[in-house]
């Protein structure tokens, strides 16, 4: 069964700025992938969701974790190395294991889907 075995653990890399870094690993085990670990000190943006103000009322601040674990995913060197759609699929996974409901998880990952293609393993986990 899909889980998260850590919490999300994070502060703000700069004042004004939207990168994140995580001050403890985050694990999450998949029923797709296996073990995935974000380490300490990554870099991420969370959830990258639009700051148009209906569709951020809707869909912001609602998957943090789910969000970093797609970051990491998207990274070239990150282990697993996973596809790009096994990476949203598992996105989705991790939506549904912490219970989002269905009107929140299908937007949000339809939206990885449309928007992400061109960042896909275009950086490395650190840099």
């Amino acid at each position: 069964m899909a889980r998260f075995l850590t919490e999300l653990d994070v502060h703000l890399k700069a004042i004004k700025e939207t990168v994140w870094v995580l001050d403890s690993l985050l694990g999450y085990e998949s029923d797709l992938v296996g073990r995935v670990e974000a380490p300490a000190g990554f870099e991420t943006d969370l959830a990258s969701v639009p700051r148009v103000p209906i569709i951020f009322s809707m869909w912001g601040s609602r998957a943090h974790r789910e969000g970093v674990l797609h970051d990491y995913l998207f990274r070239s060197d990150s282990v697993p190395i996973v596809g790009w759609n096994l990476a949203n699929r598992v996105f989705l996974e991790a939506m549904k294991a912490r219970g989002k409901p269905w009107y929140v998880r299908y937007p949000m990952y339809w939206g990885v889907c449309i928007g992400s293609y061109l960042c896909y393993h275009k950086r490395k986990v650190f840099e």
